[in-house]
């Protein structure tokens, strides 16, 4: 009865691998399959396209403040019934009524000048009053055109200094996403060697189960022929247990796997992944100087240091820039007042005015001077730990290379163990039935054929792991010598 009951288990595990629970659907999948789901479906594929567009668009918004603007204002209308202080000749004041309409609209074109920091507007406006107490009249007033200036004077240029750090901050962005997109396929190759090792140990375990009922009814014969002794008999009955109960710890390990490799491509929960184990590796030999000028190039790890320290290098200007202010406003044109629209744009008159603002502090104790040298300060701090994190990231790219060019050997060694093994397990066993060795040697070349199918599939994974870092680090497919490049905007697009 009890070869019985783990014969119907074993063939139940079968069925569920094979042919899936009632209701569920087995499909057969690859790596490459994998990380191209992964790549378009997974939430951290999606979190990353977010932040790219967030990106995009800050870039865009950034890239509109150099162009023109158009710009309409309006006033329809401004009611006005009230009373107003008016001071007469001799010094007192009394009250007088106010009960008009007043309507205006202006149009004006604006454009910022990122030479100097300052802003140029060209404008027409028109006003209409009409006073409804009184003497009733209607007036009206038109500027048909002004241009104005607004300009700081010794103030930080902030358009100067955007154009310098917007496009390397948009670049970081792009770089990050492609990285990330790489990120997203190191995930997947994680959780889909996860499952294909734990795969690998249900049938190990079933393999084992198998051979420890076969031995322990073998070794049941010859204890009553007294061919073996009862602590041979014992210790394959031990073995028996343990296989049971390591098939239920593989069994329970391969669910977790699953569900964590389905919920991460967004497959339906009725189907059972069957992964497979990749019959072919890219092949590339690299080189440290090679990957390290590609990765300093590409990576978006560039330029975040380099848009670090151009913000650092603002932030002094800005200190700077406040010890002083000084706003220069100039504006040239025309204007014209009638009783009519029309003839407020005939009757014109030049119209100008010319403002010079500014505020120079003539004793702040030393407050200005203090915040530059506060900002100076933390320039240097930011230089020195740009210094020594582009020192970290050089020098894991060299142990990542030193690892990825050692794992190729890693892997055709642990290719090599793993058929000796098999092969040497398989030889004891027949040994074994025909009582040359013990179980102490039979329990031995167990354990080392399970141990080293396991040691090859993360060797196998190690080695799939290492190329997509070195992807992710240099932004470069090194089994094809090709960039990896992606159509950014149309990516946005859709």
């Amino acid at each position: 009865m009890k070869i019985f009951r783990q014969l119907m288990l074993s063939l139940a595990l079968a069925v569920s691998m094979t042919a899936g629970a009632s209701g569920e659907t087995t499909r057969t999948i690859t790596l490459d399959e994998a990380i191209l789901r992964a790549r378009s479906s997974s939430v951290d594929a999606a979190v990353a396209l977010n932040e790219l567009r967030t990106a995009y668009w800050t870039y865009r918004t950034y890239r509109a403040d150099l162009l023109p603007e158009i710009n309409f204002n309006a006033t329809v209308p401004s009611y006005r019934k009230s009373y107003s202080a008016y001071q007469l000749e001799d010094g007192s004041y009394t009250f007088v009524r106010n009960n008009n309409l007043q309507m205006s609209g202006e149009v004006s074109i604006d454009q910022n000048i990122w030479l100097t920091g300052g802003m140029l507007s060209l404008n027409t406006s028109l006003d209409f009053l009409k006073q409804l107490d009184g003497a009733k009249y209607n007036r009206f007033m038109s500027i048909p055109v002004a241009l104005t200036l607004s300009q700081p004077i010794f103030g930080v240029n902030n358009i100067k200094w955007n154009r310098r750090i917007e496009p390397v901050r948009y670049a970081e962005a792009k770089a990050k996403f492609i990285s990330a997109t790489e990120q997203v396929a190191m995930t997947a190759i994680n959780y889909y060697f996860s499952l294909l090792l734990s795969k690998e140990n249900v049938n190990i375990a079933n393999q084992n189960l198998a051979n420890a009922e076969k031995l322990y009814e073998v070794a049941k014969a010859k204890r009553d022929m007294g061919q073996i002794s009862k602590n041979d008999l014992l210790q394959l009955e031990l073995n028996l247990l343990n296989a049971r109960s390591s098939l239920t710890d593989c069994e329970s390990q391969y669910k977790s796997d699953m569900f964590q490799l389905r919920a991460f491509l967004d497959i339906e929960a009725d189907v059972t992944l069957d992964p497979v184990v990749p019959a072919e590796i890219p092949y590339a030999l690299v080189n440290y100087d090679d990957v390290l000028e590609k990765a300093h190039a590409n990576n978006s790890f560039s330029k975040n240091i380099r848009r670090r320290q151009l913000e650092a290098d603002y932030e002094v200007a800005r200190a700077k820039g406040s010890q002083r202010q000084i706003t220069l406003y100039a504006q040239i044109g025309y204007t014209g007042t009638a009783d009519k629209m029309g003839l407020a744009y005939d009757r014109l008159k030049d119209n100008q005015v010319v403002e010079m603002g500014f505020k120079i502090p003539i004793l702040d104790w030393g407050k200005r001077r203090g915040q530059v040298k506060v900002s100076e300060s933390n320039r240097d701090v930011v230089t020195s730990r740009l210094r020594k994190e582009q020192m970290d990231f050089d020098q894991n790219i060299f142990i990542l290379v030193e690892r990825f060019n050692n794992q190729r050997q890693q892997l055709e060694n642990a290719l090599r163990a793993d058929t000796i093994a098999q092969r040497r397990y398989d030889t004891n066993v027949e040994t074994f039935l025909i009582g040359k060795i013990s179980t102490l040697d039979l329990n031995d070349s167990q354990v080392s054929k399970d141990e080293s199918r396991q040691a090859y599939i993360n060797q196998l994974y190690l080695y799939w792991n290492y190329y997509y870092q070195l992807r992710s680090v240099a932004l470069w497919d090194f089994s094809t010598n090709t960039g990896i490049d992606r159509d950014i905007d149309a990516i946005v697009r859709n």
